[in-house]
């Protein structure tokens, strides 16, 4: 075992990281749902409304059309109010825009506040109108739900495909994708645990609490002490903290064994890393001058340890795999 420090937001958060002998999980883009949509010229379709997180996000797109599009995003809000007055939705102000796309993988990294796909048909409206309606999905079933989705109502969106005529169709596939994992995605869950959390009166007597092993290789410890006097605060192997009751002049060779160890504080808090071969171990807490002990004072004393909740097995699948491995290697 060894004396490691960590980061507090590691401690914040109630997690850890996995055994060294586990994979990352691996990341990326995965097809979700497509969706055809037929325009005429000049025609307008509002596709998916995404909702990044503050920080932002990006997005993976493969668009196909027979005849050239523009696609581009725009603040989903801006959007909206757009729809009530058709004429003003060339002004919008866009982002990665694409123009004359017959086929193409649109990636765009949005902001963090909704923004809405938009694809064009960049075709001349032979009617002269700067705008032209909306295109139809040819999915009528679909129109429903993603007039809700986009906060369109459905008859702005487009007819249904079979009541509406296409003087000059064109055909535009949109294929969406998540980011999602690939590999390594069922992964061992930890989360910190209290062992102990007490308050007592400080006396000069030797504190010893037991019971502790570790459940997988490189478990972290946190111990957290708040005392009126210098203490001396370890762990050690429980064999060897039971028998300091009975012999108190071996404290401080056992103090100096031991690597998970502070001397000489009064309000602390310090960690450790334990492997499942160190066996039992047991948390020792006492006064450094135990002559000099202060009446009706008190002290606190926590420890919290790391444990895993879920997919347990996985630790000791990635530890036997290790050791084989090990074993395996020439000398």
């Amino acid at each position: 075992m060894r004396s490691l420090k960590l980061a507090l937001v590691i401690s914040a958060l109630g997690v850890c990281a996995t055994c060294a002998a586990q994979q990352s999980k691996i990341f990326d883009w995965q097809p979700a749902n497509d969706e055809k949509v037929r325009m005429d010229p000049a025609n307008y379709y509002a596709a998916q409304t995404y909702r990044p997180v503050a920080s932002g996000g990006n997005i993976h797109v493969d668009i196909t059309a027979e005849r050239p599009v523009t696609v581009f995003m725009t603040d989903a809000m801006s959007w909206e109010l757009a729809l009530q007055h058709p004429e003003n939705i060339p002004s919008l102000r866009t982002s990665c825009t694409q123009e004359h796309v017959v086929q193409t993988t649109y990636v765009c990294n949005l902001p963090g506040v909704p923004m809405t796909l938009v694809v064009h048909d960049e075709r001349r409206n032979p009617e002269g109108a700067a705008f032209a309606g909306f295109a139809a999905v040819l999915r009528p079933e679909e129109r429903a739900d993603h007039a809700l989705e986009t906060g369109v109502d459905a008859a702005r969106i487009g007819e249904r495909l079979a009541e509406r005529r296409f003087f000059a169709p064109n055909d535009v596939h949109i294929q969406y994708y998540r980011w999602d994992c690939v590999q390594n995605c069922i992964q061992p869950e930890f989360q910190w645990m209290q062992q102990l959390k007490e308050k007592y009166d400080l006396t000069s007597f030797l504190k010893v609490y037991g019971g502790f092993v570790a459940d997988h290789d490189q478990t972290q410890v946190s111990i957290k002490i708040k005392a009126p006097v210098p203490m001396a605060v370890a762990i050690l192997p429980s064999n060897v903290a039971n028998q300091l009751h009975a012999r108190p002049d071996a404290l401080e060779s056992a103090l100096g064994n031991s690597s998970c160890q502070q001397r000489g504080v009064e309000n602390t808090n310090f960690q450790c890393v334990f492997n499942v071969s160190d066996g039992p171990q047991s948390l020792i807490v006492v006064p450094e001058d135990t002559a000099n002990v202060p009446h009706k004072k008190k002290s606190e004393i926590e420890m919290q340890v790391v444990k895993c909740v879920a997919n347990c097995q996985l630790i000791e699948t990635s530890q036997k795999s290790a050791a084989t491995g090990d074993a395996a290697k020439p000398n």
